[in-house]
């Protein structure tokens, strides 16, 4: 979620032209503990109200996931309404039908008020669509569908002659929900040719635990946990990749597989969320089934046994991005939507709109 803001905010115009806005971060969270973030959230409810106050701001664009964030995101679509700011709520959450429906009525209407505050609801496909319209009770005429956009590589892709490693890699938070429990039983699968086999499992979260859990399997020696990596160590890391997994449970669209798809690397993945809206099994990408250690070794034996079928998934990946989910298109998509509920709207920096294509 906050790569999405990080990308509209790079990819805008350096020079403001009349007429035209500038998109600005507001951290409501910090980096520090949930209880610090209170303190986080009363900065920025204080610079929402300096904003209105010299009329320097034009309206609020939220993004916001499940459990804290949609405490804390809820403060600021009451508080910037209240101030007679426009609102656009970007839903990025994954789980909140689950959370949602597990509630108590009283805060499930709670909820429902809250959706009701925006003048535009994003949502990431179909998936999303449903939830708020027929759950949430959002007006479908206050729905908009955007599909998530990432940059071009920055790191020129190297070419799969120049290595006889075959290079896995996980991107993303270490969790279960990420399946990252799946992915190390999958790889202690006796098929896996490992004197040839890199595995780097990249990001935050629990890392000592996961790289307990991978020597207890007996796979250490060709797994690396690298940590949380930046957005330059992340672009090497995919530039380097044969195959991206990811075999979650729950998920919106993430970006890490669209990058994968802009970096020409084969994705192997799970179906959920909106990614079967957009991805197509054995296309554009390998689906695995989540929670199924045996599926998940068989998706990546697939496609590392077959250079036809990764060739044919790097092929398609690329060019499903430069159709679908350039950070360009995804730019001036969020604009249209800033431009009818705010009045203004940022400027895409040409010369990044022009290094996409």
């Amino acid at each position: 979620m906050f790569k999405v803001a990080d990308y509209l905010i790079q990819a805008q115009s350096s020079v403001i032209l009349e007429g035209f806005a500038e998109l600005r971060p507001l951290d409501t969270r910090g980096g520090s503990s949930a209880i610090c973030s209170i303190w986080i959230l009363g900065l920025a409810l204080t610079r929402l109200v300096r904003g209105r106050i010299d009329s320097r701001l034009a309206g609020v664009h939220v993004n916001m996931a499940e459990r804290l964030s949609l405490v804390r995101k809820a403060v600021v679509v009451v508080v910037s309404r209240a101030l007679g700011l426009p609102v656009v709520l970007h839903l990025h959450a994954a789980q909140l039908h689950h959370i949602y429906r597990a509630l108590p009525r009283p805060l499930q209407t709670l909820i429902r008020w809250i959706f009701s505050l925006p003048s535009v609801c994003i949502v990431l496909g179909t998936t999303g669509r449903r939830f708020v319209t027929q759950e949430l009770n959002v007006s479908p005429e206050k729905v908009a569908i955007v599909i998530n956009g990432v940059p071009a590589p920055t790191v020129p892709r190297r070419r799969a002659e120049q290595s006889d490693i075959q290079r896995i890699l996980f991107l993303g938070n270490l969790s279960e929900r990420k399946g990252v429990s799946d992915l190390l039983r999958a790889l202690a699968f006796p098929e896996f040719a490992r004197d040839g086999l890199e595995v780097t499992i990249a990001g935050g979260g629990d890392v000592e635990g996961y790289r307990e859990q991978a020597q207890c399997l007996g796979i250490d020696s060709f797994t690396n946990f690298a940590g949380w990596v930046d957005q330059a160590e992340a672009a090497y890391l995919l530039a380097n990749a044969d195959v991206l997994i990811l075999p979650s449970y729950d998920e919106g669209l993430p970006l890490v597989i669209l990058e994968a798809l802009a970096n020409g690397v084969a994705v192997v993945c799970t179906a959920v969320g909106e990614i079967p809206s957009v991805l197509t099994d054995g296309v554009d990408v390998c689906f695995v089934e989540p929670g199924d250690v045996s599926s998940i070794a068989e998706g990546l034996r697939r496609v590392l046994s077959s250079p036809t079928l990764r060739e044919a998934l790097e092929r398609n990946g690329r060019m499903l991005f430069e159709r679908q989910f350039s950070l360009s298109g995804f730019f001036n998509n969020v604009a249209d939507i800033h431009q009818k509920a705010f009045g203004t709207s940022g400027r895409l920096n040409e010369s990044a709109s022009a290094s996409q294509r």
